[in-house]
């Protein structure tokens, strides 16, 4: 009887033993990055693990189990600070899982994904939490501004449509007499984009500089110009250390009814001699050279690393790619964007040296939306430690911020939108001057033309107006009788 117990007991052992010698995953570091909108907690693991998560009430906290896994990372360390995280505790489920569980100060809407190893991380998993009702910018646009600003893209939309032999919108039917309405004066909405954050560091420069730090400095001194310019107002994509998604990026832009999209990046190679800066357009085609096609190659893998769930990034791309390809305003848009380009390179190599000559073009994701002019704005190669070291440079940062601003508001000083306080302040005080008029209070068209001796309906096709809708400040061509 003892015989066989220590029988059962030897081959028990020679079950068990290769299973003792197994170790379970680990949890090597947490990562903690808050944005307006969500907070994300990245989760390094040494192997994939599957997870489970799940929210509970009363109190409120989010629940979040790994199989067969071990915490190695100091909780005590994470910084907590922005998110809606007041406390983080872990410890063992089931003998061999592990349960890690956030207390919270606020209802999130939980989602999770795994990461596959890449250059910079290994094995992630992401636990977003999302902040529902909350805006991705501190300060959103106006509901009346996104309204103006939406009649505006409308009516450029039906302008393309009739230009390209396509039949545009009806207009609604407007009344006999429609006295003119106030001007909007509606500031320039420039959104502005500091490349990478967050989980993606973008390129490191020989003394250790991380790209998203310099750019989002960069951004915030251009944010601070406009902000400071009246007619003007700036919308951060990301206002500190976090990442958003690249179609993300250009979907807030979009949202906020931008008028113009700048992307700001400092440049690397693998060879510490390139420098200089660079602006970059979009390309519907082919790139302009092979430097132009490496760097979009590059920056539109960034969502590889900062982390960006594949399964839910395919709609987003089906909608970018169909405005792309069906908006026919996207040929204005890309001229536009070559437009201002050229002005803001030219700005720009007054304070650094130029990398190329002429605004380049490649398929940047980034770049894709087919209602905003965009550009992406090398600043320099971070790669080359002289431009490495001016970069960190406060000084330096203005000058680039200054000369990017500078090429966007000698375009739209030039080429104000319609309802813009920048098109009133052109427009002001002038009436009939040559062959045009400005609108007062209190004018109609059938006031104008019979002012002027010219038919409403003359009058209307010069202006190329639908109805019988005017604004107080817009400037009418007067057809000769």
């Amino acid at each position: 009887m003892r015989f066989a117990a220590l029988h059962r007991l030897f081959v028990l052992g020679l079950l068990l033993g290769p299973l003792a010698g197994v170790q379970a995953g680990e949890v090597e570091n947490l990562r903690l990055w808050a944005a307006p909108d969500h907070a994300r907690l990245v989760f390094d693991l040494a192997s994939p693990t599957r997870a489970e998560v799940f929210p509970l009430d009363n109190p409120r906290r989010l629940v979040i189990d790994l199989d067969d896994s071990r915490m190695q990372a100091d909780l005590d360390g994470l910084d907590l600070t922005g998110s809606a995280i007041s406390r983080i505790r872990s410890g063992v489920r089931d003998g061999s899982g592990l349960r890690v569980v956030l207390d919270l100060e606020r209802e999130v809407d939980p989602r999770h994904f795994s990461l596959a190893p890449n250059d910079q991380y290994g094995h992630r998993l992401v636990v977003d939490l999302e902040y529902p009702g909350e805006s991705a910018v501190e300060d959103p646009i106006d509901p009346i501004e996104a309204m103006i600003r939406e009649q505006e893209i409308a009516a450029k939309r039906a302008q393309a449509q009739a230009d390209h032999g396509g039949a545009a919108s009806t207009p609604e039917p407007a009344a006999a007499v429609q006295r003119a309405q106030p001007h909007p004066r509606r500031d320039i909405i420039i959104a502005i984009d500091a490349g990478h954050g967050g989980e993606d560091p973008g390129a490191i420069g020989p003394a250790g500089t991380r790209e998203k730090d310099v750019v989002l400095q960069i951004a915030q001194r251009l944010q601070q110009r406009v902000n400071a310019t009246e007619g003007f107002r700036a919308v951060m994509i990301r206002d500190s250390d976090y990442y958003v998604g690249l179609r993300q990026r250009t979907h807030i832009a979009r949202e906020q009814k931008a008028d113009f999209f700048v992307s700001i990046h400092a440049d690397a190679f693998n060879s510490p001699r390139p420098n200089g800066s660079s602006v970059y357009a979009l390309s519907q085609r082919g790139a302009t050279s092979e430097t132009a096609q490496w760097l979009a190659e590059s920056e539109n893998q960034a969502d590889l690393i900062g982390g960006v769930d594949g399964n839910l990034s395919l709609k987003d791309k089906d909608e970018v790619l169909r405005g792309v390809l069906l908006d026919l305003t996207m040929t204005a848009t890309l001229n536009d964007s070559l437009s201002i380009g050229g002005q803001v390179l030219d700005r720009m190599g007054r304070v650094n040296r130029l990398h190329k000559s002429r605004v380049e073009q490649a398929g940047f994701v980034v770049l894709k939306s087919p209602d905003i002019p965009s550009l992406l704005v090398e600043t320099g190669f971070i790669s080359n430690p002289e431009e490495e070291r001016r970069l960190r440079d406060p000084g330096h940062q203005e000058q680039m911020a200054r000369a990017i601003f500078a090429g966007l508001e000698e375009h739209f000083r030039t080429n104000p939108p319609p309802a813009s306080l920048l098109a009133w302040q052109r427009d002001n005080g002038r009436r009939t001057v040559g062959n045009e008029y400005r609108i007062q209070p209190g004018d109609t068209l059938s006031e104008i033309a019979s002012r002027h001796n010219v038919p409403v309906g003359r009058l209307k096709q010069a202006n190329e107006l639908n109805g019988d809708v005017i604004r107080v400040g817009q400037v009418l061509r007067i057809p000769r009788s």
